[in-house]
């Protein structure tokens, strides 16, 4: 499965190792930068890396920040984007479980190396729940 990967200065460490982690899990990673620790701005790489997912040239997305939360803005006002926020086990597990999230955002400056390939694993590796959870996914996809 292919997932599109980007980050903006203060995520580029841990996008770095999340991407190389995957690949040795055998996905394959479309990296849309950026490619250094220089100074770049967030929203930029956040809706690069959402429109690349809702073009459907990628299935799932993974972006991180300094926070995880300005990326993940950036790339919830692309159409067709749920970008949930990975912080905790539990909300890993429901983003996709219950939200059935096409995209995350991990902070580099609030997640150790660790912490942040644990909770991509679990958002991956959880299966969607549907019935009630389509209708609000459905919700979510009309706004």
């Amino acid at each position: 499965m292919k997932i599109a990967m980007a980050s903006d200065h203060g995520g580029f460490e841990l996008k770095n190792a999340i991407k190389a982690h995957l690949i040795e899990r055998g996905f394959e990673i479309d990296d849309l930068g950026t490619n250094s620790e220089e100074s770049v701005n967030y929203p930029e790489f956040g809706k690069k890396c959402a429109e690349y997912v809702a073009s459907g040239k990628a299935p799932l997305g993974i972006v991180c920040c300094g926070t995880g939360i300005g990326i993940g803005i950036a790339a919830n006002k692309v159409h067709g984007i749920r970008c949930a926020e990975l912080v905790t086990p539990f909300m890993a597990e429901m983003a996709k479980k219950h939200n059935h999230a096409n995209m995350v955002s991990l902070g580099g400056r609030i997640l150790s190396i660790e912490e942040g390939i644990k909770l991509v694993d679990i958002w991956l590796d959880t299966e969607e729940e549907h019935g009630r959870h389509d209708v609000r996914v459905a919700m979510l996809d009309e706004m």
